[in-house]
């Protein structure tokens, strides 16, 4: 029954992507709204991260906020099946891109370097994917985590790839084939912003509570001599689509000094959430992990 469960709802989402946008934000917005009382463990976990992050803003104001993430949360659940399933042109033709789209493509014809996308986790993030792949002509690459069921993990790579021009290695796997393909030229989606522990970390600020942050990309800028570039989702309201801001590239970036550079990073995407903090990822442990001799946090 989990299998069958599992491909009526990629069934689900399949019929959902026939939908007009309207539609499917306003179905989107509504399972939030109900996603909001019934996930009780996400909803303590975003209320924990706004106390940390920003404990001068009224709790009146940080729950209001918790619901309207999760009502945006929603939204990026559903829409799923627009990038899933929906023809390329429909999706091409509900984005919307502001700044430099065609840096990776021109550092690598003039110079040879490659670029390194920085997405941090808005809930739009499915489409800054998409605009990469879709709207400029630099091939791409990125990291996945391997799902535990095998239909998921196949529709999701399935996809991650159908849009164009990609290669996916799994987390799990050694980084080799990964550096060959951003040699040959591949721009790297990275996701800078998620705990996955001590190793290879460092304890940087995070809205000014040490959080632990992967040095991955600064050293790999370092190693492999990539342009960086932020590159921020915003989701628009009703049918309107999604705005993808391609920033310009962090000047001075990487340094000898990664651990510097990790909390610049940081420093980077708080900008960013400040302009529209209901659309980040409040829902994930951001300070799951402690340095040694703290208690946790959740």
């Amino acid at each position: 029954m989990k299998g069958l469960g599992v491909r009526l709802a990629l069934g689900l989402l399949w019929l959902l992507s026939w939908l007009p946008l309207p539609v499917l934000a306003a179905l989107g917005r509504g399972l939030g709204a109900l996603l909001h009382p019934l996930a009780g463990s996400r909803r303590k976990i975003a209320l924990r991260n706004l106390a940390l992050c920003f404990p001068e803003m009224p709790e009146a104001q940080r729950r209001a906020l918790v619901k309207e993430h999760f009502r945006w949360l929603g939204r990026s659940l559903l829409e799923r099946a627009l990038f899933w399933y929906a023809p390329p042109e429909r999706i091409k033709r509900l984005i919307q891109v502001e700044g430099d789209i065609e840096l990776a493509e021109r550092e690598f014809q003039t110079t040879g370097r490659a670029t390194m996308w920085l997405c941090p986790h808005f809930v739009g993030l499915d489409v800054a994917g998409a605009a990469i792949l879709l709207l400029q002509q630099r091939p791409g690459a990125s990291i996945y985590q391997t799902q535990s069921n095998p239909v998921i993990d196949a529709a999701m790579k399935r996809g991650r790839l159908r849009l164009g021009d990609a290669e996916i290695f799994p987390r799990s796997d050694s980084v080799k084939p990964l550096f060959r393909a951003i040699k040959a030229g591949r721009g790297f989606f990275n996701l800078p912003d998620m705990d996955f522990g001590a190793k290879d970390a460092a304890f940087v600020p995070f809205f000014g509570v040490p959080a632990a942050t992967l040095l991955a990309p600064s050293r790999m800028a370092r190693m492999l001599n990539m342009v960086v570039q932020p590159v921020i989702a915003e989701t628009l309201p009703g049918g309107q689509g999604w705005r993808i801001h391609f920033l310009p590239p962090i000047k001075d970036f990487p340094t000898a000094d990664a651990e510097a550079d990790t909390a610049r990073l940081n420093r980077i995407i708080e900008a960013e959430i400040l302009k529209r903090p209901a659309q980040y990822l409040w829902v994930h442990k951001r300070f799951k992990t402690r340095p040694p001799g703290e208690p946790g946090l959740y």
